[in-house]
């Protein structure tokens, strides 16, 4: 039995897109119906209408760079925005996984898959684009030197962001706010 491999592709039960330098040229139905929007409507655009703000699109394609160029891969859970329909502006969790075609220059071509976490992980406080970003890294475990370095600010600058984090969401601890995060 031949395998179609374009409809395999198209039928994947996860989020699929390929890439060339942060445009999506291609993405199968279950991207579309995740964050709202045609395939005409995505494919030719930046990854950039899929997040939050500008700024998390380019600090998140300027750390994933060097990693995408050392492993070829790259996974992470972030918050993402859905484009169009009835959701159009929401904000949902979503497990990334990407794959560079050349370690050599990870943003020239790749494949990316997208998990919509939103059934298990609702977004329910409203954050700054900062404070989701450490808010995923704490959610990865790291501790606010690590998220700092990778952040490119100072430790005290990540305990700022996770003490409004645990006002936000009412949390007592990290490991409670990591609870309190992942149940929404």
């Amino acid at each position: 039995m031949d395998i179609d491999y374009r409809l395999a592709f198209d039928l994947a039960p996860v989020g699929l897109a390929l890439s060339r330098e942060r445009y999506m040229v291609d993405c199968n139905q279950a991207l579309c119906e995740m964050f709202g929007a045609t395939r005409e409507q995505l494919v030719g655009q930046s990854f950039q209408i899929l997040y939050p703000s500008a700024d998390e699109y380019e600090r998140l394609g300027a750390r994933m760079a060097p990693l995408l160029g050392r492993s070829g891969t790259y996974a992470d859970n972030r918050i993402m925005k859905r484009v169009g329909g009835r959701q159009a502006g929401e904000t949902f969790w979503c497990h990334v996984t990407g794959r560079a075609v050349d370690r050599a220059a990870p943003h020239a071509a790749g494949i990316w898959s997208f998990e919509d976490l939103s059934s298990h992980r609702p977004v329910r406080a409203s954050l700054t684009a900062r404070e989701r970003e450490v808010a995923a890294l704490i959610m990865d475990g790291l501790t606010s030197k690590q998220i700092g370095k990778l952040l490119a600010i100072s430790h005290r600058t990540v305990e700022v962001h996770r003490a409004r984090l645990m006002r936000k969401y009412q949390a007592h601890s990290t490991p409670d706010l990591v609870h309190r995060l992942m149940a929404g």
